[in-house]
């Protein structure tokens, strides 16, 4: 194939979109129903050039609390949550049935840190979308009371798509409601 690429393409946009393209095909062809995909390194030393940003990520990440290094992170968080979009609508183009794939799926999106710069992994923002099967609201921003496991939020996503005879999942507590 003369014309296929030689790597992992220069622009990181670009490899995204690219895993984004074979995931959705994924979906689409059945091959899998599942998938995981880390956008990048938490420990990662790499620049997002196209993000406005020229400071490393792991290194913005450690922002010190100060506004400046804040905003300077924000940029690179902010570049990479706007790749999103593109695998929404990509989904959201793909018909199976009388439904699309994006009412079909359900994507959690977030972060493994509420605080980067002091590790911290409570309070973690992570966001879901997609219709689950019409299983999954949406239009809705749930603030989880402080001290809730992260787990809870993992056991409710299980329900959600149906594993009703889990009752518990790492040290999980109980379910978290995803209704408002």
């Amino acid at each position: 194939m003369p014309e296929a690429p030689a790597g992992v393409p220069d622009s990181y946009s670009d490899h995204v979109k690219l895993m984004f393209d074979l995931q959705a095909l994924a979906f689409a062809s059945d091959v899998t129903r599942v998938f995981s995909f880390k956008m990048g390194r938490d420990g990662s030393s790499r620049v997002f050039n196209e993000s406005g940003s020229d400071k490393p990520f792991h290194p913005a990440s450690h922002h010190g609390g100060n506004d400046r290094g804040v905003k300077e992170f924000q940029i690179i968080n902010k570049y990479h949550v706007a790749l999103l979009p593109y695998f929404l609508d990509k989904l959201k183009s793909m018909n199976e049935g009388d439904k699309n794939l994006l009412d079909k799926t359900m994507i959690m999106y977030g972060s493994p840190m509420g605080d980067s710069n002091l590790h911290n992994h409570r309070r973690v923002p992570f966001m879901l979308l997609g219709g689950a099967n019409g299983k999954l609201a949406g239009n809705q921003h749930i603030i989880a009371p402080d001290g809730t496991p992260m787990a809870n939020a993992m056991l409710s996503v299980m329900h959600t798509l149906g594993m009703n005879d889990v009752k518990q999942f790492g040290d999980s507590t109980d379910a978290l409601s995803l209704h408002v």
